[in-house]
This record gives structure tokens, sequence and C-alpha cells, in this order.
């Protein structure tokens, strides 16, 4: 079954790509157009067996197109270059909202107090199978790629985060040996970010990433994509352990360093 799957995968990839798809990359998405030209063509590939696998679904009126398919498809799959993937084997579904939309939540605390909180999200990222976006919130994030800020990309960062079935700001690494020094150094940066904020002081980061490890591992992810040359300069260890976990160096992207300061 295995062969099969990753036979039907390479077929995939090696199909033509649209060229009606493109131009919506190429519109809609500006990271699409930082890449690598080889960079650009494994992108495209990794799209179609997206698209073949998982399952997008329109909820509160809102009516999906290829566009709205393939432009979150791209940045999921700008995660998954240069690395062996499942294609986020976890997910199966993705609920896409014309704006935000409303979630109830229920918490315990550890006396077994319920806290029920209800408000409105952009973004979401389920460990049963489903992750949720908002249309409007996707192609704003999307169009402004220097700010720190992409909300496909934060919500799936979530799910590469939940593929051991932990969502703790480690997510699956190659080799064992690398957990160490992932640890010292997101551990580090987390506390530091804590720090700066709660002395007022100035960051790069998102404080959402000051939640907790997880929010902060896909908070550091958008930067890493978004703002690379900023992040390298002022968290170059940060930076060089993300380079590493996602096989890429997109402070190295020349129209991308130019345009972010």
């Amino acid at each position: 079954m295995f062969g099969l799957t990753c036979r039907r995968r390479e077929k995939l990839r090696r199909q033509p790509f649209p060229d009606t798809w493109r131009q919506y990359l190429k519109r809609r998405v500006p990271l699409y157009l930082r890449l690598p030209g080889e960079d650009r063509r494994e992108l495209e590939g990794h799209i179609q067996v997206f698209l073949e696998e998982k399952r997008f679904e329109g909820c509160g009126g809102f009516a999906l197109t290829d566009e709205v398919r393939v432009v979150i498809a791209a940045q999921a799959c700008l995660l998954l270059l240069h690395r062996e993937t499942g294609y986020y084997p976890g997910l199966s579904s993705i609920i896409v909202y014309p704006t935000s939309f409303i979630v109830e939540r229920r918490d315990y605390d550890e006396v077994g107090i319920i806290t029920e909180e209800t408000g409105p999200l952009v973004g979401e990222s389920w460990d049963t199978g489903c992750v949720i976006l908002a249309w409007d919130e996707v192609i704003d994030s999307s169009a402004c790629e220097h700010d720190g800020y992409n909300v496909v990309i934060h919500e799936f960062a979530h799910q590469l985060d939940a593929e051991d079935g932990i969502t703790d700001g480690a997510p699956v690494l190659p080799d064992r040996s690398r957990y160490r020094s992932w640890a010292r150094v997101f551990g580090d940066e987390y506390r530091r970010l804590r720090e700066m904020l709660e002395a007022d002081g100035e960051t790069m980061l998102d404080e959402y990433g000051a939640s907790d490890p997880a929010e902060f591992f896909a908070v550091v992810t958008e930067s890493f994509f978004e703002m690379p040359v900023h992040l390298k300069g002022k968290h170059p260890e940060l930076y060089d352990e993300l380079s590493r976990y996602y096989r890429q160096d997109p402070a190295g992207w020349g129209n991308l360093a130019k345009g972010e300061g």
C-alpha cells in the first residue's frame, strides 16, 4: 500500500501544473514569487498531491473555488519543501469560512472547574484532522509577506507540531540527537520573549507567541518565512534550528531580503 501511495503521489507531482493555478499564485501568494525556480516547481507538485488528498469544505455560505483551494494549498505545502513528507497525515479536511467564525471552548483546570469561552477566530488547527480558516484573513495575511503574519502558515505549523501526538512546540525531528538543541534554543527564546513582554520591551516576534510553546513555534515559523532576514539577524540560533528543520534558507531568497527591510 505504501508503495502504491508513493507512486500515485509521484505521478501527481509530475502532471503539468495548470497555468490558471499558477496565475492564482502569482496574484495571491507573493512568497511563491520569492522562491527559486526549482522550489517553485517542487511546490507546484506538492500542491497537486495536497489537493487530491485533502477535502475542502465551505461554511457560512462560502462558495469554494479552485483559487481558494490552490492559494491555501500553496502556503500549506511551502512548509513541506525539501523534506520527506506524508502531506499532513493527520489532516483530512480544510474548512473555509468567508470571514471570522465563532468557536466555543470548554476548559477544565486542575481542580475540575469548567471555564467556557466564546469568541471570533480567523484560524484554528484541530488534532482531530481539521484546519479551519477565514478566507478574508487568508488573503490579507498572504498579501503582505513581510509582516511576519500568515494565518495559513501558522495553522499548518500546528499540524506539523501535532504529528507526534502532542502539540507542544516540538515537531518530529529527523534525528533524536536534534531534540536537545531544539529544546535548549526554543526554551531559551520562549522565556526571553515572555521576559521582554513583561518588561514592556520591544520584540520583532508577535506577542501571541508568548502564550505557550506551541504558539511560539507557530509564530516563529511565520517569521521564518515572512521576515527571515530580521529573524536571522536578531535570533540566529532560532533561525538556524528552523532552517535545519524546514531545510530551507528563506533569508537567502534575494528578492525577499530586499523587500523585507
